[in-house]
């Protein structure tokens, strides 16, 4: 009996956390659904009483959002494909192929992860400026192109692979492209989802960098533009619960669709290293 009961207790504890994990996602869902001024009743209610699509209808046609989402969108795909090309060449570079400096390279590399990004901040503004990147998505992009974290992460992940199997490859003529791409590549397969799902929740969620380098309205990203309009609508709270429900969907559609590589990646990963 005493078997029995202890799964149970630990299948009920998280259950609890997951509802309680949970509540503000789904009370966000219900209040973009309430009428305007529903929500601010005491005490608030918890379903609407008459559900209505009037709030992201509004959204849509009159606050420009569906514009901004498809900047993010956009912006979040193309930073995540070009930093996935980066840093996989970078970090296998790191990982199997050998150069003068290599391992002095990287670990400066590594020291400078301590260094805050908002310390880079002005003089990469000063650099794209110079580059003629400002107010482009450009400017948004380059600094998504390579980062340290994920030159480290494909760099670790790769040493795990067996260097027998690379020699076996180089002994029987093929050449390091033809091993890159047909053995490297499939073996990391599951990293690589891990970085993109990084790369693109970073990139999706990113308000600072486009707030300082796009300044046209019309290349808006989603947080900066509902960042302004809960200026306008202050106490909209329905209003704002509707854009914070645009603003979790995609990386929620994302993660729950590549949630099994992703946790297969971090797995593989702490065991292997």
């Amino acid at each position: 009996m005493k078997r029995l009961g202890s799964p149970l207790l630990v299948h009920l504890v998280l259950v609890l956390l997951a509802a309680f994990s949970l509540f503000p996602l789904l009370w966000m869902v219900s209040v973009s659904l309430m009428h305007a001024g529903e929500a601010s009743a005491y005490p608030p209610p918890l379903l609407p009483a008459s559900p209505t699509l009037e709030n992201y209808r509004e959204l849509f046609t009159r606050s420009g959002i569906a514009r901004t989402l498809g900047n993010s969108l956009l912006l979040a795909t193309a930073a995540t494909l070009l930093s996935l090309l980066f840093n996989v060449g970078a970090g296998y570079a790191f990982a199997r192929l050998p150069f003068p400096g290599r391992e002095r390279i990287f670990r400066v590399l590594v020291l400078s992860l301590v260094i805050p990004g908002q310390v880079a901040m002005l003089p990469l503004f000063l650099l794209l400026k110079s580059m003629g990147l400002v107010n482009s998505y450009g400017g948004v992009l380059v600094p998504a192109l390579a980062s340290i974290f994920g030159i480290f992460l494909v760099r670790e992940y790769a040493r795990t692979i067996p260097e027998e199997l690379l020699e076996a490859a180089r002994i029987e003529g093929a050449g390091e492209l033809r091993i890159f791409f047909s053995i490297v590549l499939p073996l990391l397969r599951p990293i690589l989802v891990t970085l993109a799902v990084f790369t693109f929740l970073a990139s999706w969620n990113d308000f600072m960098w486009p707030l300082i380098i796009l300044t046209d309205q019309h290349l808006q990203t989603l947080p900066v533009a509902l960042a302004g309009l809960s200026r306008e609508h202050v106490q909209d709270n329905e209003l704002m619960m509707a854009g914070a429900v645009l603003t979790v969907l995609p990386p929620l559609v994302l993660f729950l669709a590549l949630q099994r590589y992703y946790l297969r990646g971090l797995l593989l990963g702490s065991i292997k290293g």
